[in-house]
C-alpha cells in the first residue's frame, strides 16, 4: 500500500482482501454517467449482487474527500446516483482530484489504478475503451488501453464498444503484449454485440485454466493486465449489422455537426440507442450484470488456484 494515497475500505472488503478471499473491483462511472436515476442505482445494486452470485465480494470504487473508497455502501451508491455534476475521474485526473481533496466517479482506467493499490487483482466492466475510428489521424486512443499495460489487474468484460475500431484495438493489445482470452466464444465480443467480427487469439472455457494463465502472465514479470472477454447472453445481444449501420449514420451526423473529442462517444451511444428503439440501453444494463457474474466466478477461480499454489 502506498502511504501517500489514502484508501478507505469497507469492513467486508478489508477482511476479504486480508484473508485472500475473492474480490471484484467495479467502476462508479456507470452510476454517474451511464443510466438515469433511479435505473443507475438499481443497476449498480444488481451488478454487485451478480458479483456475489459468482462467488466474490463486490468493491465499487469512487473518490471522496481526497481518498479512494474501496467499496461503496448502499447509501453511497444512492447518493452518487441521485446527485448531478459528480465528475468523471480517469487515471490522468486522479492525482489532481486526490491532492485537492475532491471526489469523483472512477472510469475503467482509474479503477485499475485503485484496484492494484487496494490489492484486488480482478476488475469487471461491461466494455473497455479502445482505439477510436479515425485514430490514424486523430490519435484518439482510450486511456483504458494505456492503463491496462501498467496495472496488474485482470479485466473481465464483454469486449469493447462497437463504436470503436475493434481491429485496431486488438492490434494495440497485441503490440502491448496484453493477453486476450475469450471465454464462451471464439470471437472478441463488441459490448452488446456477441461478435465484433474479429477472432480472439485464445479461447479458454475452463475458469481454473484462465486463473492459472493470469498467474503465469504475472509470474513471468509482465507489468500489465489480462483481458478476459465474455459475450452477452443471446437474449440480450443486439445484431451487429444493425448496430454498425446506426453507428455509420451517427458518425456522418457527428462530422456534420462538428461533434468530436470527448463528446463523440456519448453522442454516438445516444444516437445508436435512439436508432435501435432503446434496445442498446437495455442491453447495456444486461451486459453489466452478466459480465459481473462472470467476473465473480473468475476472481473466485483465481483465489482458489492461488490457495492451491501456496
Amino acid at each position: 500500500m502506498n502511504p501517500l494515497i489514502p484508501l478507505v475500505y469497507t469492513e467486508e472488503i478489508r477482511e476479504a482482501v486480508h484473508e485472500g478471499r475473492p474480490v471484484v473491483a467495479l467502476e462508479s462511472n456507470v452510476i454517474t454517467h451511464g443510466l438515469k436515476y433511479p435505473h443507475n442505482a438499481e443497476t449498480a445494486h444488481q451488478v454487485e449482487e451478480a458479483v456475489r452470485k459468482g462467488g466474490s465480494v463486490p468493491a465499487t470504487i469512487c473518490v471522496e474527500d481526497g481518498a479512494l473508497k474501496i467499496g461503496m455502501t448502499e447509501r453511497d451508491i444512492e447518493r452518487f446516483a441521485g446527485e448531478p455534476g459528480i465528475p468523471k475521474v480517469s487515471s490522468r485526473d486522479l492525482p489532481v482530484v486526490l491532492a485537492r481533496g475532491g471526489r469523483g466517479a472512477t472510469t475503467v482506467a482509474s479503477s485499475l489504478v485503485a484496484a492494484e493499490l487496494a490489492g484486488i487483482p480482478f476488475f469487471s466492466s461491461a466494455g473497455l475503451g479502445g482505439v477510436h475510428r479515425g485514430a490514424q489521424t486523430t490519435m484518439d486512443v482510450s486511456s483504458d488501453l494505456i492503463q491496462l499495460t501498467r496495472s496488474k489487474v485482470a479485466v473481465v468484460c464483454a469486449g469493447a464498444k462497437m463504436i470503436l475500431d475493434l481491429k485496431l484495438t486488438m492490434e494495440y493489445l497485441e503490440t502491448q503484449c496484453v493477453p486476450v482470452i475469450a471465454h464462451g466464444s471464439d470471437d472478441f465480443p463488441a459490448f452488446y454485440c456477441s461478435s465484433s467480427g474479429v477472432r480472439s487469439p485464445h479461447r479458454i472455457d475452463d475458469e481454473d485454466l484462465i486463473a492459472r494463465t493470469v498467474a503465469l502472465h504475472w509470474a513471468a514479470g509482465h507489468p500489465g493486465g489480462v483481458v478476459i472477454t465474455t459475450p452477452p447472453r443471446a437474449e440480450d445481444a443486439v445484431d451487429p449489422a444493425e448496430a454498425d449501420a446506426a453507428i455509420e449514420a451517427a458518425l456522418a451526423r457527428a462530422e456534420r455537426d462538428g461533434v468530436g473529442g470527448q463528446d463523440l462517444t456519448k453522442y454516438l451511444m445516444h444516437a445508436v440507442d435512439q436508432a435501435t428503439g432503446g434496445r442498446t440501453a437495455q442491453a447495456n444494463m444486461a451486459v453489466l450484470i452478466s459480465t459481473a457474474e462472470t467476473g465473480g466466478r473468475m476472481a473466485a477461480a483465481f483465489a482458489r488456484t492461488s490457495t492451491a499454489r501456496r
